[in-house]
């Protein structure tokens, strides 16, 4: 029996691609998750949920392991997974960008290494890969879907360990199938608001929830006209699951990103907007000062603590080509900010217990 092989469970992408892969496989074909220890239960739980959502009761395999590991943490089930896998969707990471070096290199970079190997080994049909756009680091203007490789720098370690395990994805290519996806920074979905963790733009949610009804939100100069990308997880998932079973896409990079996003300070007023804020005033401040004194912040600075500054004046845009030219046929569109906003900050103000940990 063939099996499509699953790092990433029972995470936000993760936990709704699973799904999607089963309804597209024939019923002779498994899906096997490598597992963290840690999630073993919440695995459980969601792959039941999965399982019964999909008609595919005893179809969903979890193996405990860790990517860290040469051997994937299996031990001598490594050879027999690796004969029956054809496929191999590879989403663990850590998702941090205050992360430290060395957990980030070993999941991240050492990682990607690892499961290059075991898709390697196993003559995969295809390697899918999600990346994501923070490979483009410092890079300023046009980052095309073929870059990868531009003299950039990177703003935190996140950026880094990710650029670099793309970078080994691509080495690989020509023994490896692969088709690699970057999606922008993925939030809730947009028919139901619904996250696994509150960072990102969802800091200026905090800041503008803990004000009255004229709300100061702080941005760096040049925010008014700085894209900010940022895309619902039901879209980054229809495409993955589209695009991961079209024969075009091998050997493809797909930017998974807004081709008209709004600018930074756009997201802050229509987040106030929607808060029924009667005035939210965006104050402008020199970046760069603010970098500077970063190590001295409270805790409750999140909108400058979380990492994210670098985001909010970005200076990278990101040519969907690929994207657009594969998907022009397909039911997948990325619905507007402006179609989503709502969702997003209902489930937000209706579940105030979710924090900005995730899954890692």
């Amino acid at each position: 029996m063939s099996t499509v092989f699953f790092t990433g469970f029972p995470g936000f992408l993760g936990s709704a691609l699973v799904g999607r892969v089963l309804d597209r496989s024939d019923e002779e074909t498994t899906v096997t998750c490598l597992v963290q220890s840690k999630f073993r239960d919440e695995a459980e739980r969601r792959a039941e949920e999965v399982a019964a959502d999909h008609d595919a009761e005893g179809r969903i395999d979890l193996v405990e392991g860790d990517i860290t590991d040469p051997e994937l943490g299996l031990g001598d089930a490594y050879d027999d997974l690796q004969a029956d896998t054809v496929e191999v969707f590879h989403l663990a990471a850590i998702y941090e960008l205050t992360m430290d070096r060395e957990p980030g290199k070993q999941v991240n970079i050492e990682g990607t290494r690892h499961m290059l190997d075991f898709a390697e080994g196993a003559d995969v049909d295809r390697f899918q890969y999600v990346s994501s756009v923070v490979v483009a680091g410092t890079y300023e203007g046009e980052f095309t879907e073929a870059m990868l490789q531009e003299g950039q720098k990177f703003a935190n370690y996140y950026e880094t360990t990710k650029h670099m395990a793309e970078v080994l994805v691509r080495q690989r290519m020509d023994a490896v199938p692969t088709t690699i996806y970057r999606p922008a920074p993925v939030v809730g979905d947009s028919e139901t608001g619904e996250t696994q963790k509150y960072d990102g733009p969802y800091a200026f949610l905090d800041a503008l929830t803990d004000q009255g009804n004229n709300a100061v939100v702080p941005a760096p100069r040049g925010a008014s006209d700085a894209e900010f990308q940022l895309a619902p997880r039901d879209f980054i998932v229809d495409a993955i699951a589209y695009l991961s079973d079209i024969d075009d896409s091998e050997g493809k990079t797909y930017h998974l990103v807004d081709p008209d996003p709004p600018s930074t300070v756009d997201v802050i007023k229509r987040f106030g907007e929607v808060l029924d804020k009667n005035r939210t005033v965006v104050v402008p401040y020199p970046k760069g000062i603010v970098e500077g004194l970063m190590a001295s912040l409270t805790p409750d600075a999140d909108l400058l603590k979380s990492g994210g500054l670098h985001y909010q004046t970005w200076p990278a845009t990101f040519d969907p080509s690929n994207t657009r030219a594969d998907l022009a046929d397909s039911p997948v569109e990325l619905p507007r900010f402006d179609d989503y906003v709502e969702n997003m900050v209902e489930f937000y103000l209706d579940n105030p217990d979710i924090d900005d940990e995730g899954m890692n």
